[in-house]
């Protein structure tokens, strides 16, 4: 199953995860000048939320794309019980 993504919510993923990729930096800096642990962790906690966002947005995409490919009968060769199984299986992985 082969996701792409549109120009807006392209640039909407990739500044999550810039924000998380700046964030994670942040955490590296702050361990290492032996900041507080609650600075730390509220950091860390916001980095968290950046990826967890991403991936539903990613995940959101592809459930759009498969009610498309099953509203066209384009499944390439994968019935929509198996399709639903995997972005299931998709979901669960970011909860």
């Amino acid at each position: 199953m082969d996701m792409e993504l549109a120009g807006a919510e392209l640039k909407a993923v990739l500044n999550r995860l810039r924000r998380a990729q700046g964030q994670i930096a942040g955490v590296i800096r702050m361990i290492e000048e032996g900041r507080d642990c609650e600075e730390v962790v509220t950091q860390l906690a916001a980095a968290s939320r950046a990826l967890d966002r991403a991936g539903f947005a990613i995940i959101a995409t592809g459930l759009q794309q498969c009610l498309t490919d099953v509203e066209t009968g384009r499944k390439n060769g994968e019935g929509v019980d198996q399709m639903r199984a995997r972005l299931e299986k998709l979901f669960l992985s970011l909860a």
